[in-house]
């Protein structure tokens, strides 16, 4: 198998995980916000209404408002088309500087090809 169909096979599964598999992950919160609100009291909006946790202390993020804040691309109403479109997004960003640098870092031949 050729490296050149290998990346584009993995691109394509990656792409697919971002764009359809990503609609389908738990709203719940992950471990990390779980135990950074241990020892509140939360409603069921998931609000802290009393006791003492370190969430109480979080603050509104510097880039809260920017187009792909929360998961999503702002603008867009259907929740599960945000959530892909931000996903592939990212997937060919990170593909895209990942690509950029291996092409600048790469060995040169210091011989020409004959």
């Amino acid at each position: 198998m050729s490296k050149k169909l290998f990346i584009v096979g993995g691109l394509l599964v990656a792409l697919l995980l971002a764009g359809v598999v990503s609609s389908f992950a738990s709203g719940s919160p992950d471990g990390l916000d779980y135990a950074a609100r241990e020892g509140c009291t939360v409603n069921a909006e998931g609000e802290i209404t009393g006791g003492t946790c370190m969430a109480q202390q979080e603050g509104e993020h510097q880039l809260g408002d920017s187009p792909l804040a929360d998961y999503g691309i702002k603008g867009i109403n259907n929740e599960y088309l945000s959530t892909g479109l931000s996903g592939i997004l990212g997937v060919l960003v990170t593909f895209g500087i990942g690509g950029g640098l291996f092409w600048l870092l790469r060995r040169r031949s210091s011989t020409p090809a004959p």
